[in-house]
Formats: C-alpha cells, structure tokens, sequence
C-alpha cells in the first residue's frame, strides 16, 4: 500500500509516490479505536468459516445450506454497501459508527443463541449488514482523519484486523477441545465490545470532509481507474474467503484431518495473513503497489497449488500458509488505491468496497458449496484456481491503464 503526498492524480505517481522522508505518522485516541474495532470486526467476520464443520454436524447441514450462512452475511454486507455513505449522511457517522459496532455483537449473540437454522442465517445477515456499516465508518474515518498518510493507517489497521482473525480457529478449536463449545467464542467477541466501548468511549468521531479544489467543487462521480482497481478487491477477497470459508472442511474431506484440528490448523492461514499483511507494509516503501499485487498473486497461486493438488496434511498446511502469505495483501494494497484516487468521498468509495466485498462473498463461496455437492470439495477448489488466473488479468490490465494515463502536473 503506496503512501501518497498532497493532491491527487490518475497515473503512475498513485503507484509510485510516498509520503516524503522525517513525516510523522500519529496514533491517536481514535486511531487505535478504529484499529481495535476493524479487529472486533474481522474477528466476528473470520468466525463463520472454522465454526462451520461444528454448526453442519450439530444441524446435519449439507454444504449448500451451510453456505446459506455465509452469503447471508455476504447480503448483508452488499446491503451495508449500497446504503452506508447514505446513512451516515442522514444520522452523522458517529451513531453509524457505534450503531454498527452493536448490533454486530447483537448478531453474534444471536447466533451463539439459536438452536434452528433460520435463526442462525438471519443472526448471520444482521452481523453481514450492521457489522459491515462499521467497517464502512472505519475505512472513511481513517482515510479523512489521516489525509495524505491513509496508507500506513489502512495497512496498520488490516495488521490488526488479521491477528485477530487469526485468534478465531484457535479459540473455536481450544474450546471445542475441552468441551466448552465454539458458542464462547462469538461470546467473546461482545465483551471485548464493552471493554473497548468503555475505554473509548469519549473519543470523537471525525465527521465528513468537505474539500475544494480550486473554486470548482470536486465531482462526484468515482474515477474509472478506481473501478478497475475495485475489480481487483472483488476477485482477490472471493479467493481470501474462498479459503476461510471451506478450507476448514476442505481440510476435512480431502485431506483427512479431524474437525478440531483442520479448525485449528486455518490458523496457519491467518498467521499467514499477519506476517504478509506485516511485512506488506514494508515493502511498499520500495517497491510499486501494481507490482506488488502481481506478486502477491503469484505466491497466492504457488501456495495454493500445493495446498489443492497434494493431499498430505504437512505439504497442504504449508501450501495454505503460502497461499495466505499472498492473499493478505490483496485488499489493502487496492483498498488505498480505490480511496486515494477519491480521497474527498470517502463514504462513497468505503460503501462501494464493501459492495463489491460483500458480492463477492455472496456469490463465491454459495458457488464453491454447490459445486462441491455436486462434485466434491476436492473439485469444487478448481473455482479458486480460476479466481486468481482472472485476478492477476484483472491487475495487468489495471497496472497498464495506469501507466497509460498521464501524470497531472505538481502543484
């Protein structure tokens, strides 16, 4: 994720440019807010897929109506994105922001509660769509209160996000081991709610930003470029929940692991996901995002052809850590592209994001649990393979409109 210096441009220089050398970057109250609250959410969003082997043998779900689950989070999310720059317009983000926050750990209670599946689907919708008005709020509030330096604030932030995912099949794992149930799990995640809230909750919200540039008000319609790049955020985050969602069971089925362990063993994907997303960030201090998302999808395709096509436990876990090592950085590197190339509409960009995310956890892993009744799981992953050769298309043709497009001048 680039770093980007004052004004903004359509060009290689989105790619290129970085906040100059001796700039501060400052953590302040709300920072860490948004920081431990995009955790809160990932967390909650990370859970579905490890609990999923324990919820379909409790309710003797096939994998169809097992991935009911997910997608009604996915509607939820696509919902959250046609309407969050909308409420936060009429309300004011900071009741979008807490509102959100709330009534995802009022979802996940709810789900922890419900002993029939349409009770844990629509538990799982109210989670997708409340949870995901948070998430829009965090990216917004992020890119305008840190301006020129929302790189390092969204790239930070994913970091958090990912340790606590990576938290969810351990706890799922740990608590089904010693018989107190992956129910304690969603519960956790509630209280951690009302410690944050209590601790934070005196903290200003920052409110939407209004800029000019020059006397003309700045239009409000996306710019392409941001399109191609939101492209890439849909393809990459079908393949990331791909894999959260079904490695588990994949995990299972074809490779042989018992269910507590395989829900242990996604652990080694979201460890990936910490130490890719880490040392991302790092890295896009010397090298340009485009390549980097190439790149990127290309230790997600090596990783992930050892985890698909070889069916030993040690060779697949290692495959599932390299495949995680290249997905992490996917949505953060598009993520500050699609924000950077409209940094004054900032609720409009963050809503259309999660659109796009939301849509493609509806219909990818919904896609990926039909298939594999009616092949097997082992086959249905053949989709995720697909997914990549389509993503690293989409990012060529990207990189390559952006390098066409001529820098506008300094100021």
């Amino acid at each position: 994720m680039r770093c980007i210096t004052g004004g903004v441009t359509v060009g290689t220089n989105i790619i290129m440019t970085s906040i100059p050398q001796g700039s501060t970057f400052l953590r302040d109250r709300f920072t860490w807010l948004a920081y431990l609250l995009l955790a809160y959410y990932a967390y909650l969003q990370a859970a579905l897929g490890p609990l999923m082997p324990f919820l379909r043998a409790e309710l003797d779900l096939n994998y169809t109506v097992g991935g009911f689950h997910f997608s009604a989070f996915a509607l939820g999310m696509v919902l959250a994105g046609l309407t969050g720059d909308r409420f936060a317009s009429r309300w004011g983000r900071t009741t979008i922001f807490w509102g959100g926050a709330i009534g995802m750990a009022a979802g996940a209670i709810g789900f922890a509660l419900a002993q029939k599946v349409g009770l844990t689907i629509a538990a799982a919708f109210l989670m997708g769509f409340l949870g995901t008005l948070l998430l829009v709020m965090i990216q917004a509030t992020l890119s305008d209160h840190h301006g020129a330096q929302r790189a390092i604030a969204l790239t930070e932030a994913n970091v958090a996000a990912s340790l606590s995912a990576m938290l969810v099949p351990i706890f799922i794992g740990l608590f089904q081991r010693i018989q107190i149930g992956w129910r304690l799990a969603l519960v956790i995640a509630a209280v951690a709610l009302a410690l944050i809230a209590w601790r934070f909750h005196s903290v200003t919200i920052p409110e939407k930003i209004y800029r000019r540039q020059g006397t003309l008000e700045l239009s409000d319609r996306l710019p392409f470029i941001y399109w191609i790049y939101w492209l890439v955020i849909v393809f990459g985050v079908a393949i990331e929940w791909c894999l959260v969602f079904w490695g588990a069971e994949y995990l299972v089925s074809a490779v042989g692991l018992t269910k507590t362990v395989a829900a242990l063993a996604m652990g080694a994907f979201f460890l990936a996901m910490v130490v890719g997303r880490f040392s991302g960030s790092r890295l896009t201090h010397r090298f340009p995002t485009g390549k980097l998302l190439i790149l990127a999808l290309a230790v997600a395709l090596v990783g992930f052809s050892f985890f698909w096509f070889v069916h030993l436990a040690p060779l697949s876990l290692i495959g599932l850590f390299l495949a995680g090592l290249g997905v992490s950085n996917l949505y953060p590197l598009t993520l500050s592209l699609c924000t950077t190339v409209a940094p004054d509409q900032a609720d409009k960009a963050s809503a259309r994001i999660t659109l796009g995310t939301g849509s493609a956890i509806f219909i990818a892993p919904l896609v990926l649990g039909w298939t594999a009744d009616q092949l097997g799981i082992a086959n249905a992953f053949a989709i995720v393979a697909i997914l990549i050769f389509i993503a690293l298309g989409v990012t060529f043709t990207a990189n390559r409109i952006s390098t066409q497009q001529q820098p506008a001048p300094s100021p």
